[in-house]
């Protein structure tokens, strides 16, 4: 939806999974997508450069999330959020349901 606005189908699907966890890196990215993870990691770059991602260390990745401190960080929460929203269904259970928190071990599914 907004890959004329970004760029690339690769930067579009960056910041709509970084909008719906939080937070990614290279590895988690590229397997919900099944992109290159060249691909992903000069997108990532790409948007660190630009101010609208920064990045942490954490243990040997680096986790990237919305900049903060970005002026326009709040106009594009909503513009993701929006955007995510008017997925089709199947796109969003496809790529946008993933569990992230643990869970307990023995419990049922």
């Amino acid at each position: 939806m907004i890959e004329s606005l970004v760029g690339n189908k690769t930067a579009e699907r960056v910041l709509l999974y970084i909008s719906n966890y939080g937070e990614g890196h290279v590895s988690g990215i590229s397997e919900a997508f099944g992109i290159p993870k060249s691909q992903v990691r000069k997108q990532l770059l790409r948007l660190e450069e630009g101010g609208i991602l920064v990045a942490r260390n954490v243990g040997n990745m680096r986790v990237f999330q919305i900049n903060p401190r970005c002026p326009f960080r709040n106009e594009l929460e909503a513009l993701l959020e929006k955007i995510l929203r008017l997925l089709p269904e199947k796109e969003r259970e496809t790529f946008y349901r993933d569990r992230k928190r643990p869970r307990r071990t023995g419990k049922a599914l």
